[in-house]
């Protein structure tokens, strides 16, 4: 029995009709990487569960995060002048962040070899994918940090932004084409990123600090790259393809204001997140960037799950999510200066966030494997 039902009886009729549909054009992922997965998923056990392979993969990633957390909880040991990270930590980095890569590639093979494929699995799948964003984006940070060299906490907070609404852009298009087209900077940048952190480990992070050419720092191609990509690959392709949809009236939302519903409750939530950065009195993100950015991404992660269940569902998004009712009281107790401890109460609503986004995932994993009549991390049937 699941927590709460928080999938309506109509949302649960259009998962019985779901079928997948995803396009993947990219080279690397098409002749490099499926290669090398179905030559992975050989040896995986037939008895271990698809939805297990996708959480452990999802726990490698919390454990970077974890792991740099405790070695660079403000993002400053890779300035100059302070104690860096452990050659190992980056070694590991490197390992986990590809084992990561390579089991959220590995877990759909294995479903389809284990003929135990369900709209659970995706949904499992997509939605720790957008929980992962904060902390992949947070981990990478610590390879520059924010010294000298660095990058900006405040800079970073708007970075990070487009990193969350680049990966909401692929579900968006699903929404509105029934298509999921599979974004090319995702596998480019999880190879790389595997390979950045391995070197790291070998040359230390003093490498960073040398400019590439002139005055052009590595920090520096390191914003022009993710920013490059989202606004003159990710967005204008998606537009595209929602655009197109639309003119060739296989749109199957009734007009543009239902088609562009989904951004509401993000645009709202990176609103609320800015005038807290803003005008925060102890200019919180000097102070909790990396809180912060755990409280922004949870969030984030919330909304894009409701999306993409309304998505896989093929019912109409929800306007506003709820979450942002007591953000809103949250941010105005912050900002006006009634929180006499502005870090306590960041604290205390992360830790809310966090929690509320646990109990929707395991409510809704719950109601899924109850309606499904499967269990969620075993192929064993379901006897109830």
């Amino acid at each position: 029995m699941a927590l709460y039902e928080y999938v309506t009886q109509d949302q649960l009729a259009g998962f019985d009709k779901y079928k997948y549909s995803a396009v993947d054009s990219n080279p690397l992922s098409i002749y490099v990487m499926h290669p090398f997965w179905n030559f992975v998923v050989k040896f995986l056990p037939t008895w271990l569960a698809p939805n297990l392979i996708t959480f452990t993969g999802f726990m490698f990633l919390v454990l970077n995060f974890l792991m740099l957390a405790f070695y660079d909880f403000d993002f400053t040991a890779s300035a100059a002048g302070h104690e860096h990270v452990p050659s190992w930590v980056w070694v590991a980095a490197g390992i986990f962040n590809f084992l990561a890569y390579t089991l959220d590639g590995v877990d759909g093979k294995q479903a389809r070899r284990t003929n135990s494929s369900t709209p659970l699995g995706e949904l499992f799948d997509h939605g720790l994918d957008s929980w992962a964003c904060i902390f992949f984006v947070a981990t990478v940070y610590s390879i520059f940090g924010r010294g000298e060299s660095g990058v900006g906490v405040a800079t970073l907070y708007y970075i990070l932004w487009v990193v969350l609404f680049s990966f909401i852009l692929s579900h968006w298009e699903k929404y509105n084409t029934g298509i999921l087209f599979l974004p090319w900077g995702y596998d480019i940048s999880q190879v790389t990123i595997s390979l950045v952190y391995l070197v790291t480990a070998v040359v230390g992070v003093e490498t960073w600090y040398q400019p590439i050419l002139f005055h052009f720092l590595y920090r520096d191609l390191f914003t022009f790259m993710i920013i490059a990509c989202s606004f003159t690959v990710t967005l204008p392709m998606s537009l595209y393809n929602v655009l197109k949809a639309y003119r060739g009236n296989t749109l199957k939302h009734s007009s543009l204001y239902e088609a562009f519903l989904p951004f509401l409750s993000p645009v709202l939530l990176f609103v609320l997140s800015t005038i807290w950065v803003v005008y925060s009195p102890s200019n919180i993100i000097e102070l909790q960037p990396r809180i912060f950015y755990l409280m922004v991404g949870t969030a984030f992660a919330n909304v894009t799950c409701k999306l993409i269940v309304c998505q896989m569902s093929n019912t109409r998004c929800q306007a506003l999510s709820w979450l942002l009712l007591p953000m809103l009281v949250v941010v105005l107790v912050a900002v006006t200066g009634v929180a006499g401890n502005e870090t306590l109460l960041l604290y205390l609503w992360t830790a809310a966030v966090i929690l509320a986004h646990i109990h929707y995932g395991v409510s809704v994993v719950q109601q899924l494997s109850s309606h499904f009549n499967i269990f969620a991390f075993s192929l064993k049937p379901n006897s109830d």
